[in-house]
């Protein structure tokens, strides 16, 4: 029997020790043309021609019918780094870094990060076996365990790092590992579940999903991954549910003041923290949250008496659709821990008071919410609804392929496609610094899309793409960065809201362009070269944002394709002012 993994679900208690073995044997292509390997002798004359034999659930080269052990220089791999590493920096992003905050960096290489910290203001610390051997092991608030475990070539020692970084650790653990390298036997050669590099590094390259298990069970915690490769371990259960809240919580605006009353004017500086309140969370405050409104229960008497004054100034249906926002957000999260757990809903007490409140307020019951979330859910199912949830959007841009959605905008999709994007970034993270989100049409996939110079080239070449199969959460990762003919993205306006800062400009140069008919074949200038030559084609250059007509072109041509557009121009103005009389 081969591939014993795919025998058994993944909380069985040597599901890690199998799959790990299947991904060295594949490495080396000891279970290619299976044919082959069926049998015991069969399978004993592929580890002789391999040149490997198996011990325990391990892969071992042989070398004269002697085990190899080849020591391993781990420091090498150390980077030196002139800025924060992603880890580091996406938890200083996510807010996990207040003025008190500890840090202490385990393996921390040259120490770049802890240094970069240090100079921040934050109490930085940090040990590494070879650089920094001398350091004690301090305790901390938060502790980075960077890019560690996969350069540990012994099992058991990489899990003693991992446990010895969390008994450091008082409020979060930041865990990252390289992930998703393709073709890792090409000038390798396998060792132990991982490679050895030609600099005698060693690497173990995991699955995300294969990484979190692994952090999950040997910590017996619940991993919350934030991008490819990099995960958060809290402490306190409700802060990291706090947390996985926040990440699906979509942006709200206070409703603006309409029209001003004396009353209004005379406790405007009491009120606006109760607007805030309300915009912040979709409710009223209540019970111990009240401390901090004494002043305005001082005034008022109550808190409703307050929002009535609120009200009377503004739009009550703005407000409405923020408590609204805040009931989709809530069951935005909800379904997405059952989608992670479907046999086990949260406790209650597992999220922050709060958060509790917000519940109770907007739903009445923890039950009640559930109910919702589980029916969401169980629609994301059904055929074509993600399909037909894509062709009514009113955000995004949409083709016969995929509906494609700015960064910026996700917070104002559908709430059911909120929900299926958050299937994949819950559970996989999203692609750093994405800009663009691509939503399959005709297969259950997410694409998270890279575009450097998003708002700085007219038409953005593509960085890097990260696809999720939401069928069996499978990750393939591609990087444009050295194509001499990448992807290149048109009608940017398409793609945000009307309300982001560059759309008037993005808009009008994608008038210009399809009058010029530079978009009329999208198939033809979905790439660098093939843009170019429309370009080219069309006498046209662009200047920026706006088309110019090519100096070098003909100048006949030049005149015989202006004569074309001043008729398209007039064709659509008289368009436009037959609809305008219509209307």
């Amino acid at each position: 029997m081969h591939r014993k993994e795919t025998f058994v679900t993944s909380d069985y208690p040597l599901y890690l020790d199998f799959q790990q073995l299947t991904q060295q044997e594949d490495a080396i292509a000891l279970l290619n043309h299976n044919q082959a390997i069926g049998t015991q002798q069969g399978w004993q004359q592929r580890l002789q021609e391999r040149q490997v034999k198996i011990v325990g659930h391990q892969v071992i080269p042989l070398q004269s019918q002697q085990e190899i052990q080849p020591k391993i220089d781990r420091h090498k791999a150390a980077i030196h780094r002139t800025s924060l590493s992603k880890p580091v920096r996406l938890a200083l992003e996510a807010e996990l870094f207040t003025p008190e905050t500890s840090f202490f960096d385990y393996g921390c290489g040259h120490g770049s990060d802890m240094k970069f910290l240090a100079r921040q203001g934050f109490s930085s610390s940090g040990w590494d076996p070879y650089y920094r051997a001398y350091t004690n092991l301090c305790p901390a608030a938060i502790v980075n365990l960077g890019y560690v475990i996969n350069v540990i070539e012994t099992p058991a020692e990489r899990r003693d790092a991992l446990l010895k970084a969390w008994e450091l650790t008082q409020q979060v653990l930041i865990v990252s590992a390289q992930v998703l390298i393709h073709d890792t036997t090409r000038g390798h050669i396998a060792y132990s579940d991982g490679v050895i590099s030609s600099r005698n590094t060693f690497q173990k390259y995991y699955e995300q999903e294969e990484l979190k298990l692994y952090i999950d069970q040997v910590l017996g915690v619940d991993a919350v991954p934030v991008a490819l490769g990099i995960y958060f371990v809290f402490r306190d259960e409700a802060q990291a549910q706090s947390f996985r809240a926040s990440r699906f919580r979509s942006r709200a605006t206070t409703p603006r003041v309409r029209l001003t009353t004396k009353r209004f004017e005379d406790y405007q500086e009491l009120l606006s923290p109760l607007m805030s309140f309300f915009t912040e969370r979709g409710r009223l405050p209540v019970g111990e949250e009240l401390s901090a409104f004494a002043p305005l229960l001082a005034e008022f008497g109550t808190i409703r008496r307050a929002f009535a004054v609120i009200v009377q100034t503004t739009n009550q249906q703005e407000w409405d659709v923020i408590a609204d926002k805040r009931r989709q957000d809530i069951l935005v999260y909800l379904a997405l821990s059952n989608f992670d757990n479907p046999y086990k809903h949260l406790k209650f007490s597992q999220f922050s008071l709060p958060y509790q409140i917000d519940i109770k307020s907007l739903f009445g019951s923890y039950q009640a919410a559930w109910v919702a979330a589980d029916l969401m859910l169980m629609n994301l199912g059904r055929d074509g609804f993600i399909a037909s949830c894509c062709r009514n959007s009113q955000v995004g841009y949409l083709d016969e392929q995929a509906l494609y959605v700015h960064i910026s905008a996700l917070e104002s999709l559908e709430t059911m496609l909120r929900l299926y994007e958050g299937c994949a970034s819950r559970t996989i993270g999203r692609l750093d610094r994405v800009t663009i989100i691509k939503f399959h049409l005709h297969k259950p996939k997410i694409t998270y899309l890279f575009y450097p110079k998003f708002d700085l080239e007219p038409h953005p070449q593509l960085h890097t793409a990260m696809q999720v199969d939401l069928r069996d959460l499978q990750v393939h990762y591609r990087d444009y960065a050295n194509s001499d003919n990448p992807p290149v993205l048109h009608k940017k306006n398409a793609h945000v809201l009307d309300e982001y800062p560059l759309y008037k400009k993005f808009a009008r140069l994608t008038k210009q362009e399809e009058n010029w008919g530079l978009l009329d074949d999208r198939k033809a200038i979905a790439s660098l070269k093939g843009w170019q030559n429309c370009l080219q084609g069309h006498c046209a250059e662009l200047q920026g944002h706006r088309l110019v007509w090519s100096k070098d072109a003909d100048p006949k041509k030049i005149k015989v394709l202006k004569s074309r557009l001043k008729g398209i121009i007039l064709k659509q103005r008289e368009f436009d002012e037959k609809k305008g009389s219509d209307v």
